[in-house]
Parts: structure tokens; C-alpha cells; sequence
């Protein structure tokens, strides 16, 4: 079995067109053909039905997908690591973040790595904690901030627990109210604005509520962060959002809740079977001494409290 063949497969697979899988990998479609048939021989059974035009994956076809995609994605990996220690280029650090993240702290950690490390190519995937557990299982990212627990724990992750973060309720400016908490309680019969399904902050504030004995009512629904963000500024209704995410914004207000409240623990996770490259270790590096020193000069954002290691 090459990766030429694996990749040729995964061409098809994502093409569902031979020709289409051809031109994507610059070869002769009779090549790519060639080498398809090739693997089935190899793995004794067909990856393709290719009944009436339409190319279908097989049972066989399903299985091997992901493995193939993780195959490739490693590969890839073991080649930039080698590149570093050749020296031919200081390496990349694939990273993914939640959208929340991605307004928050994030692009302050970035700037500090990318001034130590210049040359080090940086790739940010924006998602949910959810999808970018997926991605990292398929070894298309090396790091990921994410938000734990997770509804379903993955064995083949590893999770280091960095900050702890408070949960307000946002509103605009001008509805400011001069208590010191919210309750849950209080956004009975309240219009909110909600994340999109499948959204972490979506659950934690749907549960909150029931636990509370009501169901929600919802203005609008289905935004990332900065649309809800958005949506909330213009008057649409309020919204459960991390506290980092309010500054920069004097447009919005947000009322902590009431003790205990609600918070959210944010994570860095990585696979178990891959050693993270030199370039992804230097990144976790910078990340914990960012937070470090901005813990200790007292400029973490408000409610955000580090974890400590």
C-alpha cells in the first residue's frame, strides 16, 4: 500500500468522479485508475461501485476513508518535522480554536509566537469543540483550544486544562442593570438570542434553563459568536456568553450570574498516538507563559481565572 494510492483514493472519494480526482491530483485519469485497482487487488475487496456513472464508496471504501485520511495528514507531519531538523524551514503549527477564543485571547498569543517565531507558518481553524476534536482525530490540526468536558470523552485525545471562565448575561449598553447578578431565572419569558446547534454555549444555556423549570424563548437563533454578539447589540434580545468576549465592545453590558453561576473550562488537546512537532511544542510553550505573566500582572480578562499546572 503507497500514500500515492491512499491519496488517489481519497481524491475519488471526495470527487466522486474519476476524472474530476485525476485533475485534482495532476495525473492521467488511466493512471489514477490504475493505481485505484491496484490498491482494491492489494486490500482484496472494492472501494468503489461505479454503477451507472455514479461512483459510490463501498463498505470496504467507508472504512478506509478515515484511515486514509489520517495516514496522509501524519505523513505530512513527519515531513515538516523532518524539514525542521534539516533545517530546510522552521515548520507550521496547525491550530484550531473556538470562535469565542479566536475574538478573545487568542490573537494576542498568536502575535507573541509569531515575534519568536517568524518563521513558523501558523494555520487557524475556527469551529465548534466538537468538530475540532474531529479534525484533530483526523490529524488535520496538531493543537486545539477547546471546551471540555466534551459530551463524549475521545481516549485519543489528551486534554490539559488551562483557564476557567464565567458565563454573563449580555445586553446592550443602554439596558444596564444596576444589580450586581443575574439569574437564571430572570430570562423566563425573555427574548434570547441563541448559538447554532451543536454550539457548546447553546447546551450550557439550555440546560441551565431547564434545570430551572422553563424552556427559553428564542428572538433569533443560529449564529456564531460575532453574530450573536451583533444581534444582541441591536436590541434583538440577550444572550449566555463567555465574559472575554465583551471587550473591545461598549455597545454590550454583561451581568455576571448569580452564585454559583455558570463557567466553562477551556482545554488544549492533541492526539495521544502523535508527538507533537517541535513547532507545535513551542506554541504550547508560548501559550503558558502568555497566560502565566498575564495572570500575574493582573490583565486576564475579567472573569478568567488560570488553571493552575
Amino acid at each position: 500500500m503507497q500514500l500515492q494510492q491512499l491519496a488517489y483514493f481519497v481524491a475519488v472519494a471526495e470527487t466522486r468522479h474519476f476524472t474530476q480526482a485525476a485533475e485534482r491530483m495532476r495525473v492521467a485519469q488511466p493512471s489514477l485508475s490504475k493505481q485505484i485497482k491496484a490498491l482494491e487487488a492489494e486490500l482484496g475487496a472494492p472501494l468503489f461501485s461505479r454503477a451507472r456513472g455514479n461512483v459510490t464508496l463501498t463498505p470496504a471504501g467507508e472504512a478506509l476513508l478515515p484511515l486514509a485520511r489520517r495516514m496522509l495528514a501524519d505523513a505530512d507531519t513527519a515531513r515538516q518535522e523532518v524539514a525542521e531538523l534539516a533545517g530546510l524551514r522552521r515548520g507550521r503549527v496547525r491550530l484550531g480554536a473556538t470562535p469565542s477564543l479566536c475574538a478573545g485571547l487568542l490573537a494576542d498569543v498568536l502575535a507573541r509566537f509569531h515575534r519568536d517565531y517568524p518563521g513558523i507558518q501558523l494555520h487557524v481553524e475556527e469551529g465548534g469543540s466538537r468538530d475540532l476534536v474531529r479534525a484533530l482525530a483526523r490529524g488535520q490540526i496538531d493543537l486545539s483550544l477547546i471546551i471540555t468536558p466534551l459530551q463524549h470523552d475521545d481516549p485519543a485525545l489528551v486534554t490539559e486544562e488551562i483557564l476557567r471562565e464565567n458565563l454573563v448575561v449580555v445586553a446592550p449598553s443602554h439596558e444596564r442593570t444596576r444589580k450586581p447578578y443575574a439569574r437564571i431565572e430572570d430570562l423566563r419569558g425573555r427574548p434570547m438570542v441563541m448559538f447554532r446547534r451543536g454550539y457548546d454555549l447553546r447546551e450550557t444555556t439550555l440546560t441551565a434553563c431547564r434545570q430551572a423549570g422553563f424552556e427559553p424563548r428564542f428572538a433569533v437563533e443560529g449564529g456564531e459568536m460575532d453574530a450573536v454578539l451583533r444581534f444582541v447589540e441591536a436590541g434583538l434580545g440577550v444572550a449566555v456568553v463567555p465574559s472575554m468576549v465583551l471587550d473591545g465592545r461598549p455597545g454590550l453590558s454583561g451581568t455576571p450570574l448569580a452564585p454559583p453561576g455558570l463557567s466553562r473550562t477551556i482545554a488544549l488537546a492533541a492526539r495521544k498516538d502523535v508527538e507533537p512537532t517541535r513547532a507545535a511544542q513551542a506554541f504550547r510553550a508560548t501559550l503558558r507563559t502568555f497566560l502565566l505573566e498575564t495572570a500575574q500582572d493582573g490583565t486576564l480578562p475579567q472573569g478568567v481565572e488560570l488553571i493552575a499546572e
